[in-house]
């Protein structure tokens, strides 16, 4: 968790949800943000989602751990397990 929010590994993320959005971002700390719409059944969430491709090395050495193109999602997008929603 960083700032209060939790960071995905890229594996666990189903990338054909997301895309990349024009939405320029430089976190103060962290780097440069690449932001993302999330799309899901015909509904688009623009810049709902964001990742950090290339953190500062102070920001890894702070996180304490290398979260490289990890994604992070606001808060009102529901994230759920492949299993949830094949029921």
């Amino acid at each position: 968790m960083i700032e209060g929010n939790w960071y995905f590994p890229p594996a666990s993320v189903r990338s054909e949800h997301l895309a990349q959005s024009p939405t320029p971002y430089t976190c103060p700390w962290k780097g440069a943000c690449r932001y993302l719409t999330v799309r899901v059944d015909g509904v688009e969430l623009r810049d709902r989602a964001w990742t950090y491709p290339d953190p500062y090395p102070a920001a890894i050495q702070r996180v304490g751990r290398d979260f490289s193109d990890y994604v992070a999602f606001w808060k009102e997008v529901r994230l759920v397990e492949e299993s949830e929603q094949a029921a």
